[in-house]
This record gives structure tokens, sequence and C-alpha cells, in this order.
């Protein structure tokens, strides 16, 4: 079995194609991080295999996630969010979403859950564009 996440409601284009696992998986990370931002993700509800998904609403959700993301520089954060992040940029990317990176801070300043040593913010966005990378080859549509 698998579960459909299309873009809008009529005529939807068709992101990504899961399996009913990963598709569950997805969505319940989708939820946390719209409480952990408090903001919705643009993500309905899975309705007979299939999830719309509000382009607008979603590309705000984007550039929040990658904010925050950004502001974090904690090993276990950074273990528990990268495959999230990187699914949602290949989801983004799918959906013709701009993604507008946000600035990174070179210290301390705007930071939180920060574990020191701090870690290099171009190696965490090079770690996060490789794996949307090879992601994206892997989610079929």
């Amino acid at each position: 079995m698998s579960q459909y996440f299309d873009l809008g409601d009529e005529s939807a284009e068709t992101l990504w194609n899961p399996s009913d696992g990963a598709a569950r998986l997805f969505l319940r990370h989708v939820r946390l991080y719209e409480e952990e931002l408090g903001l919705p993700s643009g993500f309905g509800p899975m309705e007979n295999d299939e999830c719309a998904i509000d382009p607008a609403a979603f590309g705000a959700y984007v550039d929040a996630l990658l904010a925050l993301h950004d502001r974090t520089r904690h090993g276990i954060i950074d273990a528990l969010s990268e495959g999230f992040v990187a699914t949602v940029l290949v989801l983004a990317e799918r959906a013709g979403v701009e993604v507008r990176r946000p600035v990174a801070a070179d210290g301390p300043e705007g930071l939180r859950d920060v574990q020191v040593p701090l870690s290099d913010p171009g190696d965490r966005a090079g770690r996060l564009r490789e794996r949307a990378e090879l992601l994206g080859r892997r989610m079929p549509r």
C-alpha cells in the first residue's frame, strides 16, 4: 500500500508516493514540528490515502523549519531532525516553493539548544543539501 502527498486539492500534482509506514511517520513529524513552530504546515489530513498540501502555508512552514534548524547547534537534535528537514526540502523543491535560506550565525548569539563546541554552519548546510539530494532520488512520485 502507499499514500499520496499532493500539491493542492483539484487536479493535484503528486509530490511523493511513500509506503503507508513512511507516510504515517512523516506526518507525525509534520505535526510535531507544527507544535514546535506554532505554525500550520499546510499538510491536510490523510484521507483515502491522499494528503493535500496548501502551497502557501507549506512555504511559510518550510521557512520557519529552516530558521529553527539553523538556530540549533546540538548534535542530538541535529541527528533527530536532519532526515525530516531534508525530506521537507525535497517536497518544497518539487512543489516549487522558493526556499529562503536563513543567514547562519557565526557565534552563539541568537542560537538555541547549543552544544559546545559549536558545529560549523557550512558543514551543517552541506550535509543537509547532500541528504536532500540523496532522499530526492529515493522518494517516488
